[in-house]
């Protein structure tokens, strides 16, 4: 059996709220993918989003600019080298 990542937090939130281990799994694969979404894939989506609304370029590039730093964004891959250099400068 292939360990699952993030078991220790499936198993918290099954304890801490009314989710079982199969909807615990279910809802942090979605925040996970939510939150891996890279940065000009979400400047694309809500430019989407916001044009639908109605919005003109002005408005939605200001409300983005203001989105963004809010933001998670994943880190990018690292090798071996980048970690060690991380840790030890």
């Amino acid at each position: 059996m292939t360990p699952r990542p993030h078991a220790d937090l499936v198993a918290h939130l099954v304890r801490s709220t009314p989710l079982n281990e199969g909807e615990a799994d279910r809802v942090l694969a979605e925040v996970f993918e939510w939150f891996a979404e890279p940065v000009p894939d979400f400047v694309r989506r809500r430019h989407r989003e916001l044009a639908a609304r109605g919005l003109t370029n002005d408005r939605i590039f200001a409300a983005i600019t203001i989105e963004l730093p809010e933001r998670l964004f994943p880190a990018p891959p690292l090798s071996s080298r980048q970690l060690r250099r991380l840790v030890y400068g």
